[in-house]
C-alpha cells in the first residue's frame, strides 16, 4: 500500500517507512493531523497567530484520547456532538477524554442551539419526545414541523434546556474556525479536507512527492490568511443570495498584494460578473468586467456592449482584442464578432473565411443499445484487428504530454506546491506557467528530435503509474494503447501537439478529436471526431482540427445518421 510522504529533507520530524501502513495505528487521523501541526509549526511559525500558537502548545501537551476526540469531531460534518454517539474503541471513556477539551473551552456543552439546530442532532422519535406536546401532528414529517416550532420557539436554548428526559449530553465545537484556519494554510484552499490523508494511505490517491524548499508557500503572511479566509466568505455569501451591491463592495474594499489571491479575487469578480449577465444587470456585468483580469472577461465585455446596442464601443475594444489576442480562442471568436458589430454600425459587409475542407466520413448505423455513445457506435464499426480504433478524445495526447514533461511539471519552483495533496502545481493555468519552466520543457521536447522519448515516456508510465497527474489519465492508458500511440504517432506530430498545449493549456487541453484508429502495420494513424444527428464542431473542436490541418495531420471529421430499423 503506497502512502502520502512530505519528502523535503529539512522537515523537522522522522517519518515511517514506506512500507508500513499508517492505517494499522487506530490513531492514525490523530497522527496525521499532527503531521499538519508539525507542518505548519515548521513553515508558517511566522505566519500563525497567537492564538494558533497557543492552540498548537495546548493541543500538544493533552492526553493522547483528548486530542484524539478533538480531532474526530474536527474531522466529522458540523459542530454538534452527541456524546452517546461517539464511540471509539480506541478512545474509550468518552467523559474522561471530553473533560480536558471542556476545561479549555474547546468544546462546550451549553452552547445554545436554535429549533432548526436542534433537529439536526435528534431523531424524530426524540423530538415527540421533546416537543411533542407542541406538535399537533405528530404522524408528519420532521420538515412540517420545523415550520411550526420555529415560530413557537425563536429563542436558542442549550441541549438540556431543550431535551432534559433525553439523558444525553452534546458536545459543541467552538474552534472550527481556528481549525479552517489551519486546514487553509495547509492546503491552500477550503475545498480539500482531512479525508486526503486517509485516501492517500488507502493508496486511492498517490501523489507525487516534491521537494519544498521555503518560498512554496500560497499564504506568505498573516495578511494573505486573512484575505483568503475574506475571499472564501464573500464565495459563500454570494452562493448563498446575498445582496450582490454588499458582495462586491466587500470584495473590492479587500487590498492585495499577494498575486495568487489577486487570481482568486478577480475569478470571484467573474463569476459574479456571469450572474449579473445572466439576469440581465448589464451595467454591473460590464463594471466588473473592466476591473476583472481573469481569463475571458474582455470578450465577455465586449458582449455585454453588443448587447446593450452599445455597437461603437464594442467595436473600439473588439480591436483592440484584435491587434493583441489574449488566446487562440478570444482570436476565434472575435473573427466572427468583428464583422457582425461592422455590419451593425453601416459598414459594407465583410466575407468571413471559409473554413477548411475537412474529410468527411457519412455513416448510417442502426442504433441497438441505447446505453452505447456515439463515439462508442463509431468506434466499434471502425475497429479491426489490424486497424484498432479507441475512444481517447483529450486523454492520450494530454498523457503523452504529461508523462514526457513530468520533470518541467512537478518542478518545486516557488509558489507552485504547498502541500503534499496536489495533483500539480498552483500556477498551472497562469500565464507565465511555460516561461518560468523553460529551460526544463526544453529539455523534455528535446527528447522528440533524438527518438529518446519513446523510452522516457515507457519507464514514466511505469515508474509513475498511478501518481495524480493534471495530464495524465491512467483509467484510459494501458500497455497496448501506450505502444501503438509510440509506434504509430509521429514525433514532429507529438512536438506541434505538445507546444501547442503549452500556448494555452486551459484551452487546448480540450477539445482533440473523439477517437483515434492506429495502423500498426504501416505505422500510421487517423483521428476522428464524431458527430451524432444534430450535433455540430464546438470553438475548441474548430481550432484543434484547424490545427491538423495546418501540421498536415490525418484528421477526419465522421458524421452519423440513425438508420431505421428493420429498413
Amino acid at each position: 500500500m503506497v502512502s502520502v510522504r512530505i519528502t523535503s529533507t529539512r522537515l523537522p520530524w522522522p517519518l515511517s517507512p514506506v512500507t508500513e501502513n499508517p492505517l494499522d495505528d487506530p490513531f492514525y487521523y490523530l497522527n496525521n493531523f499532527m503531521q499538519v501541526i508539525d507542518w505548519l509549526e515548521y513553515r508558517y511559525a511566522d505566519v500563525l497567530s497567537n492564538e494558533e500558537h497557543c492552540f498548537i502548545h495546548e493541543f500538544k501537551g493533552l492526553p493522547r484520547e483528548s486530542r484524539a476526540l478533538l480531532v474526530r469531531m474536527i474531522m466529522r460534518k458540523g459542530i454538534h456532538f452527541r456524546a452517546g454517539k461517539l464511540h471509539y474503541a480506541e478512545i474509550g471513556d468518552i467523559a474522561a477524554a471530553a473533560s480536558p477539551l471542556l476545561g479549555l473551552g474547546w468544546v462546550d456543552e451549553q452552547m445554545p442551539l436554535t429549533v432548526e439546530e436542534l433537529f439536526e442532532v435528534l431523531l424524530k422519535a426524540e423530538i415527540l419526545q421533546c416537543l411533542g406536546s407542541s406538535i399537533d401532528q405528530p404522524r408528519g414529517k420532521k420538515t412540517e414541523w420545523l415550520a411550526v416550532l420555529s415560530e413557537q420557539f425563536p429563542e436558542a436554548r442549550s441541549f438540556n434546556q431543550w431535551s432534559p428526559t433525553l439523558g444525553d449530553r452534546l458536545f459543541s465545537l467552538t474552534i472550527m474556525g481556528l481549525c479552517d484556519r489551519l486546514r487553509l494554510m495547509f492546503f491552500g484552499n477550503l475545498y480539500q479536507d482531512w479525508s486526503e490523508f486517509v485516501l492517500a494511505d488507502l493508496g486511492i490517491f498517490t501523489y507525487e512527492k516534491v521537494d519544498f524548499c521555503a518560498d512554496s508557500r500560497g499564504l506568505r503572511s498573516r495578511e494573505d490568511v486573512d484575505a483568503c479566509m475574506f475571499l472564501h466568505q464573500c464565495q459563500q455569501l454570494f452562493e448563498a443570495g446575498e445582496a450582490l451591491v454588499d458582495v462586491v463592495g466587500r470584495v473590492n474594499g479587500l487590498t492585495l498584494s499577494n498575486p495568487w489571491l489577486q487570481r482568486r479575487r478577480d475569478k470571484l469578480l467573474f463569476q459574479i460578473a456571469q450572474h449579473c449577465e445572466r439576469i440581465a444587470d448589464f451595467a454591473t456585468a460590464l463594471a466588473l468586467y473592466r476591473q476583472c483580469k481573469y481569463p475571458g472577461a474582455r470578450l465577455r465585455s465586449i458582449r455585454v456592449l453588443e448587447r446593450c446596442s452599445e455597437f461603437e464601443l464594442a467595436l473600439e475594444l473588439a480591436i483592440q482584442a484584435e491587434h493583441m489576442p489574449e488566446s487562440a480562442a478570444e482570436q476565434q471568436v472575435l473573427l466572427r464578432m468583428l464583422p457582425r458589430l461592422r455590419r451593425k454600425l453601416g459598414g459594407p459587409p465583410m466575407k468571413r473565411p471559409s473554413p477548411r475542407e475537412m474529410l468527411r466520413l457519412d455513416l448510417h448505423l442502426p442504433r441497438t443499445d441505447l446505453a452505447l455513445s456515439v463515439e462508442q457506435y463509431v468506434q466499434a464499426h471502425l475497429s479491426e484487428d489490424e486497424a484498432p480504433v479507441h475512444y481517447v478524445e483529450n486523454t492520450l495526447i494530454n498523457s503523452l504530454f504529461g508523462l514526457l514533461c513530468w520533470p518541467a511539471i512537478f518542478a518545486p519552483l516557488p509558489g507552485a506546491f504547498f502541500h503534499p495533496f496536489q495533483r500539480g502545481p498552483v500556477d498551472l493555468l497562469n500565464e507565465d506557467f511555460r516561461e518560468r519552466r523553460a529551460d526544463l520543457f526544453r529539455a523534455c521536447l528535446a527528447e522528440l528530435d533524438d527518438g529518446r522519448y519513446r523510452q522516457t515516456i515507457r519507464e514514466r508510465f511505469i515508474d509513475k503509474w498511478g501518481v495524480q497527474s493534471p495530464f495524465v489519465f491512467w483509467g484510459v492508458l494501458n500497455e497496448a494503447l501506450l505502444e501503438q500511440a509510440l509506434d504509430c504517432l509521429p514525433a514532429e506530430h507529438l512536438k506541434h501537439w505538445f507546444d501547442r498545449l503549452l500556448l494555452d493549456i486551459k484551452a487546448n487541453r480540450a477539445g482533440m478529436p473523439d477517437l483515434i484508429q492506429f495502423w500498426p502495420q504501416q505505422k500510421t494513424y487517423r483521428m476522428i471526431e464524431v458527430k451524432g444527428p444534430g450535433d455540430r464542431l464546438q470553438d475548441n473542436q474548430l481550432r484543434w482540427l484547424e490545427f491538423c490541418h495546418e501540421h498536415r495531420m490525418p484528421i477526419a471529421v465522421c458524421y452519423v445518421q440513425w438508420a431505421e430499423q428493420g429498413a
